[in-house]
């Protein structure tokens, strides 16, 4: 915890304290939360995470969802989940096509001359 910044424990703060409220069951508001930041003698969290943290995190099933979705966000991921087993089977087994290497030796040098340089520098 050392290695946080102030920010960056602010944000944890407030998070236990959300999860706390959630986990009790409480309403989730921001006077809740600055409450227990306060029982618990995080004093020094600005005043905003409260607010902001328990604006989007007040209904408790979108909490829920947070909690049970692993990965939070960051997006990516396949966007196709109507392909079947089978289907990502026969991807994987699909081969790529191998490249073959030209023999460049005895060829033109990158700048367009003959081989061997000539007299140009």
């Amino acid at each position: 915890m050392d290695d946080l910044t102030k920010e960056q424990k602010d944000e944890y703060a407030t998070s236990f304290a959300i999860l706390a409220l959630y986990d009790g069951g409480a309403e989730i508001t921001s006077e809740q939360v600055t409450a227990l930041l306060q029982a618990t003698g995080n004093t020094e969290v600005e005043a905003f995470y409260p607010i902001i943290f328990a604006n989007y995190l007040s209904d408790p099933e979108t909490l829920g969802k947070l909690i049970a979705t692993p990965g939070g966000g960051g997006g990516g991921g396949d966007g196709g989940g109507d392909a079947g087993g089978e289907a990502a089977v026969e991807e994987v087994e699909e081969e790529k096509p191998v490249e073959e290497e030209m023999d460049m030796a005895g060829g033109i040098d990158m700048f367009g001359g003959d081989e061997g340089g000539g007299s140009d520098y």
